[in-house]
């Protein structure tokens, strides 16, 4: 939908009467900054409000299949909305790629560098943190760029587990392991690095890391959920997100 299109659209979602409501979402932790600044600005706008919980997208997906009251789904992957869809959680046709994002590998040192895949391997003792692959696409990709670099063998003794990839960044953070594989949401902003050192890790490694939302069955008659969905697809919005580091393929 062009510039247009989608700005009329919204005009016409907002002049429904409809209650002032609070949207419960669930969403990627990757996506926490830029879905706390676009909660900002949808209230800012609007007369709701926006509960957000964020999580690994496996154990979000986990949650919503289990009952969890969730209105929203805002994953990292495009398989779990689907999924949801294919179980009849979700509203069909409601699902839409709201960003594609970008896998870094970062040290939160101010004086390190991390140049290349030198960083990952010329130290047999570096702790690299990854987020669990098993629930977090952004480990999955990391394990596939490790792959692709044939480090797999190498690096098998050497990697941490964050649950999420919210907690793969703070294991950098504090320092616990020198290294991680995070997303480029993190640790940029406006286009610039705002912490210590990275590699941004070639797209070509793994698989895109197109992410999905969809609206979930309980919410097919909210209004306020399709304004939410239709507004984070508006031109300023993707502008904000593109300042994170997402990429809109």
């Amino acid at each position: 939908m062009n510039r247009i299109g989608l700005s009329l659209l919204v005009a016409c979602l907002w002049s429904m009467s409809a209650p002032a409501d609070e949207l419960l979402v669930a969403a990627a932790s990757n996506f926490s900054a830029p879905m706390n600044e676009l909660v900002l600005r949808f209230e800012a706008q609007t007369d709701h409000t926006v509960e957000v919980a964020f999580g690994s997208s496996g154990r979000l997906f986990a949650q919503i299949s289990n009952g969890a009251p969730f209105q929203i789904f805002f994953s990292a992957d495009q398989d779990k909305p689907e999924r949801l869809l294919a179980s009849g959680l979700a509203v069909p046709g409601s699902s839409f790629t709201y960003a594609t994002g970008a896998l870094v590998v970062w040290n939160a040192d101010e004086h390190a560098a991390v140049p290349d895949t030198r960083a990952l391997s010329h130290d047999s003792e570096l702790r690299i943190a990854i987020a669990n692959p098993r629930v977090a696409p952004y480990g999955a990709a990391a394990m596939e760029a490790i792959a692709s670099l044939a480090l797999s063998e190498a690096l098998a003794d050497r990697l941490v587990l964050g649950e999420n990839i919210a907690q793969t960044y703070q294991f950098v953070d504090s320092g616990n392991a020198p290294l991680g594989f995070v997303a480029k949401s993190q640790v940029f902003l406006d286009g610039s690095l705002r912490k210590g050192s990275a590699w941004e890790v070639p797209a070509n490694l793994h698989a895109p890391i197109r992410q999905d939302a969809v609206l979930l069955t309980r919410a097919q008659d909210c209004v306020a959920c399709q304004q939410f969905l239709t507004f984070v697809q508006l031109p300023d919005q993707r502008a904000l997100l593109a300042g994170w580091g997402y990429r809109f393929d």
